[in-house]
């Protein structure tokens, strides 16, 4: 298979959209989000953190504090895959978001 083949297979496949979650395991806060392509957005949470360039200030420094350890990330949900591949998973996602917050009984000082 040439690279141009594999190019075209990526692009037609579709992206596992859901919720993730970033939980810091001392403290029990939280990032819930949602992502047309979640394992995808985790990483670039990841790869920020690191890099010690996540907009989120709070979250950066309870990183740079008790280092990747003390974190989980994790996809809690996933969108089943749509047949019309063209239609935009915004408003499923916020409402699956919602859905995830209510279920973990988040207060908002354990959210970031």
């Amino acid at each position: 298979m040439d690279r141009k083949e594999m190019v075209r297979q990526y692009k037609e496949t579709p992206r596992p959209a859901g919720v993730y979650r970033v939980l810091h395991t001392p403290s029990g806060r939280t990032l819930l989000g949602s992502s047309s392509d979640a394992p995808a957005r985790l990483n670039r949470v990841q790869t920020q953190l690191r890099t010690r360039g996540h907009p989120n200030r709070a979250l950066q420094r309870d990183w740079n504090a008790d280092g990747p350890d003390a974190f989980v990330f994790e996809v809690l949900d996933l969108l089943p895959p749509r047949k019309d591949a063209d239609r935009d998973p915004s408003d499923d996602l916020r409402m699956l978001e919602e859905l995830w917050l209510e279920k973990l009984e988040l207060p908002a000082d354990a959210r970031y």
